[in-house]
């Protein structure tokens, strides 16, 4: 099983990386999209310019996924990838992409099912510019 999700990283201007601008959390920079286990150990990694939105993004993380770990059969998601992303992963790969969805009803924070297990692992990663 695994769990995906995106964060979005301030950086400054370099040559030799792509940089966008992220209008949903307002940041200018890159975003970098992970696959964890169960865990929380990372399985895929891949940065993009932070212009690009999850749902398109995805597909190239859930690529380099499906080729490294066969065994897999689940991948949770939030609702930033729903829609036609699961189509094309229903398509193509071995594996299901199951969303897991805030309910309205929430008033205060609340932990959903699995999907804590790739937010706690952001924290640890260490940005740097090259």
């Amino acid at each position: 099983m695994g769990i995906i999700d995106s964060q979005s990283a301030k950086t400054t201007r370099s040559r030799a990386q792509e940089r966008g601008f992220d209008g949903g959390k307002k940041i200018k920079g890159r975003k970098r999209h992970i696959v964890v286990d169960t865990l929380g150990l990372l399985l895929v990694v891949v940065v993009h310019s932070a212009t690009q939105r999850d749902s398109k993004a995805a597909f190239r993380v859930l690529e380099k996924l499906n080729e490294q770990f066969y065994t897999l059969v689940k991948v949770f998601a939030d609702g930033g990838y729903r829609g036609e992303l699961m189509d094309r992963v229903k398509q193509k790969f071995r594996f299901v992409l199951e969303i897991v969805m805030r309910t309205n009803k929430q008033e205060k924070f609340e932990v959903l099912p699995k999907r804590w297990i790739v937010e706690r692992t952001f924290p640890g990663l260490k940005v740097t510019e090259d």
